[in-house]
């Protein structure tokens, strides 16, 4: 019987980018379902009752919660493949140390919500913020989007976001947005 491995993840997560890179590391292959983490799907909520988030690893039917657990459990039910630790007492409770400092930092991002519609962007921003970087959100709006709230709305979109500007974003690999004017 083949093995069934599922990832319910979100492509952005750096604790989800933990346990794929474990995955990947093993060769383990596995299915991965994006979830929409303002829409969090049947599926994830009856995997992951207690917290309801990702990452949530299903490994045939049994869901594993928690990206470190994660980790440990992959290396343990994969034990023949490539060691995620190292052998050495002291080297291996080193990366556990790091990991676990990286869970427990605060890296002061703030977390918002993108949502884009062709070349616009929206934002939950606070307007103080959209004040400090000079974004008239107000004039922007009217002048680029006229009465297209309304299309925005029946073509899916959150329009209780704040429309900050038409251009591109771009996401770093320090999991921030930046908006390029």
């Amino acid at each position: 019987m083949a093995e069934e491995v599922v990832l319910l993840d979100f492509w952005l997560s750096m604790f989800g980018m933990r346990s794929r890179i474990a995955l990947a590391e093993k060769g383990i292959k596995y299915e991965y379902e994006e979830e929409d983490l303002w829409n969090k799907s049947a599926l994830l909520l009856q995997t992951n009752p207690v917290h309801k988030k990702i990452p949530v690893l299903i490994h045939n039917g049994k869901p594993i919660c928690e990206s470190l657990i994660q980790v440990q459990y992959i290396n343990e039910v994969w034990h023949d493949k490539a060691p995620l630790l190292p052998s050495d007492p002291y080297q291996k409770a080193t990366a556990r140390f790091w990991a676990d400092y990286v869970d427990k930092k605060d890296f002061g991002l703030v977390p918002i919500k993108v949502a884009t519609w062709g070349p616009f962007v929206l934002l939950n921003m606070d307007n103080e913020i959209l004040q400090k970087d000079n974004i008239d959100t107000g004039n922007v709006a009217s002048e680029w989007l006229g009465s297209s709230s309304e299309l925005f709305s029946l073509n899916g979109v959150d329009t209780t976001l704040t429309y900050v500007c038409r251009c591109e974003y771009i996401i770093e690999c320090n999991w921030k947005v930046r908006l390029c004017g």
